[in-house]
């Protein structure tokens, strides 16, 4: 039974279909392995175990009767705890949301719920969603599973953590600038940003609404499949037959490149070889309109956040962590005409971007520049802490400034990914390139 608490959900959701897997039995695994972890407290804020012990036992039943909803029915799974969870706390890593419970599930916890999947619980995350690094002195910071000593990636922290250390099948977090595949490539996960407004975003706590989707951590890319279609209550992605024979891939060069760490850049290095050696074709990609992009983050993503929450913030401005408190802060430092100016000129860059990649099936760029970061010195270190703060997500984010859905994948090497990105809309097809692509990595 301890194998059930690394394999796929698609393995565990075939298990429990042909039978050689007890859904209730399955459930009580993953809560007894997260009592008995020594990271739990670090990983999960709440558990949810009568919850799940009564899907389990349902999707048990129907198991026996031959009425499966899903692919996945019975599979347990973690949300990052910004998902409203009815009559359960949802509190988004921040002692300003403490005590807040929801009366209804956001709407991708109710398809879940109807596709058949368990809920285990709520995990730790960046304060309000507003870091890279997963790293929250006010609630928890949970561990990178390669490195005890380093953050695992934000803000979607416990996510990862809870499928990396097998205390989930697969985690569900959200993304405004990164925070589902800096977290997956630092634990060697699966990561899914989705096309902004696929899936809905009812009863999730906003950071930024005009950059916030929804996307799974996950084993590999036929769990993100599945998953994807849980969460939009739709039909998977077949994956069968994926190829990189004849696919173009654009291997961005403008900025995604620069100040890389070594290891990254040697991972990222085997990987494109490893693709074009599988059939794909490889062709460097200059697009320098990215870094004027990129300095938009500041009047986009500050000043719609601190648009949001300057409220609640202003009224109990003590109870948060100072370095997200000055991150929503900035937002003050932008006037109306200046967000205007900004998102007119990103647009602009959305269909030029558009335009240079009409040619490709995706563009390619390392997940993350840098390894994960170490927590004891963030701890006391304000200058490190802001500059890993915007490495960790800087590449990640040119595909949430552009408005692309993207997929990053484990490199070979730990704490190192590619990503793959395609155009708005093109989910399905990404997940096939991305299946091609994880058989070349393999």
């Amino acid at each position: 039974m301890q194998d059930w608490l690394n394999m796929t959900a698609a393995d565990l959701g075939r298990g429990i279909g042909a039978g050689e897997i007890d859904a209730v039995a399955l459930a009580q695994t993953f809560l007894d392995a997260i009592a008995a972890h020594p990271f739990r407290d670090r990983i999960y804020a709440r558990l949810t175990a009568d919850r799940a012990l009564a899907e389990a036992r349902a999707a048990q039943a129907r198991a026996a009767a031959g009425r499966r909803l899903s692919p996945l029915d019975g599979v347990p799974i973690s949300w990052k705890d910004l998902f409203d969870t009815a009559g359960v706390a949802t509190e988004a890593g921040s002692a300003l949301l403490k005590d807040r419970v929801p009366a209804a599930d956001a709407k991708v916890l109710r398809n879940a719920t109807a596709a058949g999947l368990v809920c285990l619980g709520k995990t730790h995350m960046s304060e309000l969603a507003f870091s890279g690094l997963g790293y929250n002195p006010v609630t928890q910071t949970p561990p990178c599973v390669n490195d005890h000593d380093a953050v695992a990636g934000g803000s979607s922290s416990g996510a990862a953590t809870s499928v990396a250390f097998g205390l989930a099948a697969a985690g569900i977090g959200s993304d405004t600038g990164g925070s589902v595949r800096a977290p997956a490539v630092w634990n060697d996960l699966v990561g899914l940003k989705t096309t902004p407004g696929r899936l809905s975003l009812e009863g999730v706590v906003p950071l930024i609404h005009s950059f916030d989707t929804v996307g799974p951590l996950c084993r590999d890319v036929a769990d993100a499949a599945l998953m994807l279609a849980a969460l939009e209550n739709g039909e998977a992605t077949d994956l069968r037959g994926a190829s990189l024979r004849g696919r173009r891939f654009a291997v961005l060069q403008s900025v995604a490149l620069d100040d890389l760490a070594a290891e990254p850049a040697a991972a990222f290095d085997h990987a494109v070889r490893r693709l074009e050696a599988a059939g794909a074709t490889m062709v460097p990609l200059e697009f320098p309109e990215i870094r004027e992009a990129l300095d938009l983050t500041a009047v986009l993503y500050c000043g719609e956040a601190y648009g949001i929450w300057r409220e609640v913030i202003e009224a109990n401005p003590d109870l948060m962590f100072a370095e997200i408190l000055e991150r929503f802060r900035a937002g003050r430092l932008f006037s109306a005409p200046d967000f205007a100016a900004g998102w007119l000129r990103l647009t602009q860059i959305r269909k030029s971007y558009e335009q240079a990649v009409a040619g490709y099936d995706a563009v390619l760029l390392p997940t993350s520049p840098i390894l994960p970061a170490n927590l004891e010195r963030l701890s006391r270190d304000h200058d490190y802490y802001v500059a890993v703060n915007l490495l960790a997500l800087r590449n990640t984010r040119i595909g949430n400034l552009l408005g692309l859905c993207a997929l990053t994948l484990p490199a070979g090497t730990p704490s190192c990914g590619i990503s793959l990105m395609a155009s708005p809309g093109q989910d399905a097809a990404l997940l096939r390139l991305g299946a091609a692509a994880e058989k070349a990595l393999a």
